[in-house]
């Protein structure tokens, strides 16, 4: 097989399948919720008295930038998820800024994981994690359906063993 840059790589021709986009909605949810505790300090750094006006005000403010930042960043990060299966193996394409392909053999997958959290569960979403004999390898695919990640689970599972028995 010929080597393939990076570029070429996240511009092939190969069909990316995105996530859902309830995903955006799962991490925008988790996002309010951890920025409750932030928000209950700002609110008693107002109550004590001796401290002056202006330390909330500027917490307040860099809460509110920090928070309206994170919400738009989930949406454009969410966006790019996206993975390919080819015949030897699965690419799985994440990040904005810095971009990251992984690219996970078939013979290499030793377990495949599907997980969820109560938010993901409530919004029917699911993560795909792929797990090679390298400590170092991070495949994960957020954002799929729950049967979509079966289905892709059961296929990477079936593949891996048809692979692997060839070793």
């Amino acid at each position: 097989m010929a080597a393939m840059s990076t570029e070429a790589a996240f511009t092939s021709s190969d069909e990316w399948v995105r996530v859902s986009p309830k995903l955006v909605t799962a991490r925008r949810i988790s996002l309010a919720l951890t920025t409750l505790p932030v928000i209950a300090v700002v609110v008693v750094l107002f109550i004590i008295p001796g401290i002056v006006v202006a330390v909330p005000i500027a917490v307040s403010v860099v809460v509110v930038i920090a928070f309206v930042w994170s919400w738009w960043l989930i949406g454009r990060r969410v966006r790019s998820y996206a993975y390919s299966e080819r015949s030897d193996d699965l690419l799985v394409s994440s990040g904005i800024l810095f971009r990251r392909l992984v690219i996970v053999p078939y013979g290499r997958m030793q377990l495949v994981d599907v997980k969820a959290g109560p938010i993901d569960r409530a919004l029917g979403v699911t993560t795909v994690q792929l797990h090679t004999a390298a400590a170092t390898t991070d495949a994960t695919i957020p954002g799929l359906e729950p049967d979509v990640a079966a289905d892709l689970r059961d296929r990477l599972a079936q593949r891996g063993e048809t692979r692997s028995a060839g070793l």
